[in-house]
């Protein structure tokens, strides 16, 4: 059953080819594939002379959204999901990041593009696992 009033395929594909027309130009301007999980993760490590970039990415990821809120009322936020439930997702996604090399954006996005094997792996992997979870979650635990 589609949800036909949340149905928005032009601003879909609007996003989509932003995310990957921003995806492509900091790969050719910076020499660096946009994974959002090396690029935090590389800033923890705190590297000489490769904080300010990051910094500047992870400012504007972060101040996007506040950005727009000031042309546009922000959709609403529903989470169907208690603290701890949060909490254990957020360490078992950030241990699977770990484990893959890397995140959604950097495999799915930047490594796909590229046709690099090892983040085809990896993206059918995690899409695999959000499948068997979504399916165990709503039909085998509801």
């Amino acid at each position: 059953m589609i949800d036909w009033p949340h149905f928005t395929p032009l601003a879909s594909a609007a996003g989509g080819a932003l995310i990957g027309l921003s995806a492509a130009l900091f790969i050719l301007l910076n020499g660096r594939i946009a994974g959002i999980s090396g690029i935090l993760g590389g800033l923890l490590a705190w590297p000489k002379g490769d904080t300010a970039w990051r910094i500047a990415f992870l400012v504007g990821l972060a101040g996007a959204p506040l950005a727009y809120a000031l042309v546009a009322p922000l959709p609403a936020v529903q989470v169907d999901a208690g603290t701890p439930m949060l909490i254990a997702a957020g360490l078992l996604v950030g241990i699977g990041t770990r484990y893959g090399s890397g995140c959604t954006s950097g495999h799915g996005v930047c490594g796909l593009s590229r046709l690099s094997p090892r983040s085809l792996v990896a993206t059918a992997a995690f899409m695999l696992a959000g499948f068997v979870t979504v399916f165990v979650v709503r039909h085998l635990l509801a």
